[in-house]
């Protein structure tokens, strides 16, 4: 009877780790990539697209949600984040973008390039972050 228990217990942790192998090799642990793009235009329009499977299904959407004219793709997220800052008090003036891995740090270079290009008022406009994956 002891032999038998512990063959039935042998078995049952193998066909547990192979269970596991299975669906670690299925992408069950949430392997996908995700796809972001920021959209920039005339006047302070902008656009983004975030938590897309494919990087052209993001950057559509973008260029769908940028509503000025002029409007172009400037970055694309993988998890990480997109900022947009422009002078609160001339929108067709200066502004800057910026990609990086946290918002925090989308945010801050944002603001330096709209300060570098002139911006006196700058302020963050739109963010957005692809977190899927």
């Amino acid at each position: 009877m002891i032999g038998f228990s512990l063959a039935r217990r042998g078995a049952l942790a193998i066909a547990a780790a192979g269970l596991l192998l299975a669906a670690a090799s299925a992408g069950g642990g949430g392997n996908a990539e995700a796809a972001g793009a920021l959209a920039v235009g005339a006047c302070g329009a902008y656009g983004y697209g975030y938590d897309f499977h494919k990087v052209a299904d993001a950057r559509s959407a973008a260029m769908k949600k940028c509503a000025g004219g002029k409007c172009r793709i400037v970055g694309i997220m993988r998890r990480g984040c997109a900022a947009m800052a422009v002078d609160a008090k001339r929108p067709c003036g200066s502004y800057g973008w910026a990609i990086g891995p946290h918002l925090g740090v989308a945010e801050n270079t944002s603001m330096r390039r709209c300060v570098q290009f002139g911006g006196s008022a700058c302020m963050v406009r739109a963010w957005a972050c692809d977190e899927k994956g």
